[in-house]
This record gives structure tokens, sequence and C-alpha cells, in this order.
């Protein structure tokens, strides 16, 4: 069962446990704003594990340059944790991470299905 998530007012989601990993599901504003918020909780529970992540950004409406810059923090505190990161990204994230040339270094899928067989 998925367990809700406020992270702001302008970013939400669910967080759901697996054996191998957490898949969050977010929406809203992954931004400026919203960045610590996102950076510290996300942060916690890389800690409390399974390190392996997967983030499904498909309901995202907006990400800027603090949010990628928070995405890659994340994916090396998985790493760091021996885990992974998965995203899932909708157009309008994903012309953000092609902008800044991330789409190699953020491991995208295009479903969470995929992205939890991904993890290994």
């Amino acid at each position: 069962m998925a367990e809700q998530l406020t992270l702001t007012v302008s970013l939400r989601g669910t967080r759901e446990v697996r054996a191998n990993c957490q898949i969050f599901r977010l929406t809203g504003l992954l931004d400026a704003f919203s960045e610590p918020t996102f950076r510290k909780v996300m942060g916690n529970y890389v800690t409390q594990g399974p390190s392996n992540l997967v983030l499904d950004l498909s309901g995202i409406d907006f990400v800027d340059s603090s949010g990628l810059g928070a995405l890659v923090q994340l994916v090396k505190k998985a790493k760091d944790a021996q885990g992974s990161l998965q995203l899932i990204a909708n157009p309008r994230v994903m012309q953000t991470v092609k902008l800044v040339r991330l789409e190699k270094f953020l491991a995208i899928q295009p479903s969470v299905d995929e992205a939890v067989a991904n993890l290994g």
C-alpha cells in the first residue's frame, strides 16, 4: 500500500516499499522552492532503505535546475548506499534533462515496471 507524501504545497506524491526498492510517484513542481524539502526527505528514505529508488516523475509539471541538482545528488546518495536510482520522465521533464545533457547520467526508463526490472 502506498503512503501519502506531502513534501511542500507544490510537491506531493506517494511512497511504496517493495522487497528490493522504494517507488515514489511525484506530482507538482520540483523547483527551487520544493528542492530543499525534497532533498532532505528523499535522503532520509535512502538512509532508511532499501537504497534502490524508482522515481516516477510522469506527474511532474515543472522541473528547474535546482530540481535537477537534487536528482543528481540523490543518484550519488543512492550509489553511496549501494543502491541505484531509476527515473520515469514525462516530455516536459525529459526536455529539461536533455537541455543540460543529463539523460545518460540519470537512468530514465519508460515505465515503473521496467525501472523495477532494471534494478537488477
